[in-house]
């Protein structure tokens, strides 16, 4: 009798024991699941705190951008790859996009000539802060081609529907291209980096160690150009567009453009023809096209004046295979180096 309580003691005390491991064991369960959101959310919310958020207008301010931010910047450009900026205007999601952001970076001197209306039309509650990157760079007038100072009569009478197009992309009377010379690209790059200071300043001596590296690589260009073009025989540039002025007044070059500051220009039949005979009294070798825009113009005089052709590059933007090949900013702009010189010569 005394076996058979004392048996079933040890079972009632077995089924307490076991039922008391489970349910210690349902609570460390519990515990480390009430746990496990915390400890997986708290990287990410340190991550999102550690990158400011810049949208740019265009390329070369969101390479500059990338190169100087590094880590603590996650950057986003409006103009995708293989668009023509002068060709590009911001859609609604655009709008949304730069709201969210803490910067905006646009170049200004009439590049984009959708600006004023694009920052009007950010959202109310954005804190945004907007900066235009060609502050300081001395800029210059866009003139009309002397082969076509000619016929200045001919072109008073032009029809108010031309005006109204070429009014879309006005660059207000001067040339934006700046960042097609290396001199305005490093003043491009200090304006970005004090921008991205001023947004994040516990960042700023990463920012500041981005830029000097960036600034060298800059100025190793800068010094390449000076001293290749200065040994160049012919300093005449004949170009689709009037892209490279500051190129041709940092480096001691004159250019002749097909077209004036945007690309969308026609040109008239007899201003081809004055290029053409300019080509041939001077020694021109070869006609400069551009990549995102038809080169149509340029071999059609190239094949008048009886030269080659051969691109130079106006910096706005990279192809989708220049993209996948890993092309930047400063190799296009080596490119555009070897080029000249080959032209040149």
């Amino acid at each position: 009798m005394k076996d058979s309580k004392s048996s079933k003691r040890l079972i009632a005390l077995s089924l307490l024991l076991t039922a008391m491991l489970v349910f210690a064991a349902a609570c460390g369960n519990n515990k480390n699941d009430a746990a496990a959101p915390s400890n997986s959310e708290e990287p990410a919310s340190n991550g999102a705190k550690q990158q400011v958020s810049v949208v740019t207008s265009f390329y070369p301010l969101y390479f500059l951008a990338s190169e100087i931010g590094g880590e603590h910047v996650k950057a986003a450009n409006l103009v995708a790859a293989g668009v023509e900026p002068h060709d590009w205007t911001p859609k609604s999601r655009d709008l949304d996009t730069a709201s969210k952001a803490q910067l905006f970076l646009y170049h200004g001197a009439g590049l984009e000539g959708w600006v004023d209306g694009f920052l009007k039309g950010l959202s109310k509650d954005s804190t945004v802060i907007t900066k235009e990157i060609s502050d300081g760079i001395a800029l210059i007038e866009g003139t009309e081609d002397e082969h076509e100072d000619e016929h200045a009569d001919d072109h008073e009478h032009a029809d108010e529907h031309a005006d109204e197009e070429a009014h879309d992309h006005d660059h207000g009377g001067l040339d934006p291209h700046t960042w097609v010379s290396p001199k305005s690209a490093l003043k491009l790059a200090e304006n970005v980096k004090n921008s991205l200071i001023e947004v994040d300043s516990a960042n700023q001596a990463d920012y500041e160690k981005n830029y000097e590296a960036l600034k060298l690589k800059i100025e190793a260009i800068d010094a390449d150009y000076t001293a290749k073009l200065s040994q160049t025989t012919n300093k005449d540039i004949v170009t689709s567009h009037q892209a490279f002025g500051y190129l041709a007044r940092d480096y001691g070059l004159k250019q002749i453009s097909i077209m004036g500051l945007s690309p969308d220009a026609e040109p008239r039949a007899q201003d081809l023809l004055n290029i053409a005979k300019y080509v041939k009294a001077n020694g021109v070798k070869y006609i400069f096209f551009e990549e995102l825009v038809s080169d149509q113009l340029a071999k059609t005089l190239a094949s008048e004046a009886d030269v080659e052709t051969m691109v130079l590059n106006p910096l706005e933007g990279l192809t989708p295979a220049q993209e996948k090949e890993g092309e930047t900013y400063l190799t296009l702009m080596e490119r555009n180096l070897q080029n000249l010189v080959q032209a040149l010569q």
